[in-house]
């Protein structure tokens, strides 16, 4: 069992930046791939990014690629995603989720771990 706790939403202006943070409790947090995903409201939720293991491996989105990155310190136990050119489509609740695997994956069934997601409102 992995437990996961993400914290940093708020509310930021078109352009700004956010920095998002998991921690991690439970199982050995290392061995598994970590990602992020969004979900608007009256949309499906969707996949962001995602990381390796290692953190040498990472995976983005097309809409959120040059603007997001995700990043993890296994020795923490913490996986972040820093949101930098924001604007109002980002808008949703956050989540951070553990896979059942080690290696990047953009596929929502492969998590086997979610957080209780944050909320992260981008005004124009």
């Amino acid at each position: 069992q992995v437990h996961l706790v993400e914290s940093g939403g708020g509310l930021v202006q078109a352009g700004g930046s956010l920095r998002l943070s998991c921690a991690a409790s439970g199982r050995t947090f290392s061995r598994y791939a970590m990602g992020w995903f969004r979900q608007a409201p009256g949309k499906e939720r969707e996949f962001v990014a995602s990381i390796t293991w290692s953190g040498e491996n990472t995976i983005y989105t097309d809409s959120v690629k040059g603007r997001f990155t995700i990043s993890r310190d296994n020795a923490k136990n913490n996986v972040y995603l820093q949101m930098n050119s924001m604007k109002p489509e980002d808008t949703a609740v956050y989540y951070c989720a553990a896979a059942g695997v080690a290696t990047v994956t953009a596929q929502i069934r492969r998590y086997a771990y979610w957080g209780q997601g944050t909320q992260v409102t981008v005004s124009s």
